[in-house]
């Protein structure tokens, strides 16, 4: 199953970081954000993938057209240097469409860039690529494929210091509590969608404005709740902690340090019935 990943936003919250890395490249430990996040997807079984690439969309390209395995896996150095040989791999088996979506372009309108190359499937996956987690996509698209949904998002409860209020329009206060008790669910970015959605989104239109308020006056789209691990990376402060999770590994998005649960859904379009 394809994966789209939205890599080209400007990131403009970790500038304070570099200037010259648009969010994709941040490292984590040896390897970007968007590596992270490709190496989840691909552990459990989804291997192509989509990058919607717009600010610095070429240094994304450089990563990979230069990539080297020796960075993240044991090797074999031999004959001065003029032998490598790696022990393990972990890009072999993927398959990447780079698409340019535009500098300024938001969600929906560079999903809809990629559509020619989402072409026969059934369903997709597609990530904000700005979050880590330890959700299993292929839960989220086994309910997806068992309802009569279009679209899917993962829901998650947010665990961080901050107060929800709430106001009356004097201004006083009626209700106060931490976000992590009030019940409050977020959008968490990982999505499994149908090849229906392309119906749903205008042009100029943000994915989950317009397009989702229409399935949602439909009872088309569906909320994956995960109680798991999520976190993003925003700020400066958010990689610290997220390179500190890293650092004491395995971290809880490294899901392919751990037993595969669940094989990848396989799906084939009507089509080709």
């Amino acid at each position: 199953m394809k994966v789209v990943l939205f890599c080209g936003g400007l990131g403009l919250r970790l500038r304070e970081h570099s200037e010259s890395t648009p969010k994709p490249m941040v490292t984590i430990g040896y390897r970007p954000i968007l590596w992270h996040i490709m190496r989840y997807y691909a552990h459990h079984g989804h291997t192509e993938f989509i990058l919607c690439l717009g600010y610095k969309a070429d240094l994304v390209k450089e990563y990979f057209m230069n990539y080297n395995e020796c960075h993240s896996n044991d090797f074999v150095f031999a004959q001065g240097g003029r032998h490598v040989q790696p022990l393990r791999t972990d890009i072999d088996d993927w398959k990447i469409t780079f698409v340019d979506t535009g500098l300024h372009a938001n969600i929906g309108q560079r999903l809809l860039a990629v559509q020619p190359y989402l072409q026969g499937e059934e369903m997709f996956l597609a990530n904000y690529a700005d979050g880590l987690s330890d959700v299993n996509p292929n839960e989220m698209v086994a309910e997806l494929a068992a309802s009569n949904a279009v679209a899917s998002f993962m829901a998650y409860q947010p665990t961080h210091s901050f107060h929800v209020v709430s106001l009356d329009e004097n201004s006083r206060v009626d209700y106060i509590s931490p976000i992590a008790k009030s019940g409050l669910w977020i959008n968490a970015g990982y999505f499994a969608l149908r090849q229906e959605i392309f119906d749903y989104i205008g042009a100029g239109e943000e994915l989950v404005e317009q397009p989702f308020q229409r399935l949602i006056a439909q009872d088309q789209l569906l909320a994956h709740r995960h109680r798991g691990f999520w976190a993003a990376m925003d700020t400066f402060k958010d990689k610290q902690t997220l390179d500190e999770l890293y650092t004491h590994g395995p971290a809880p998005w490294e899901v392919w340090r751990q037993p595969l649960l669940a094989p990848a859904p396989q799906f084939r379009h009507l089509a080709a019935c």
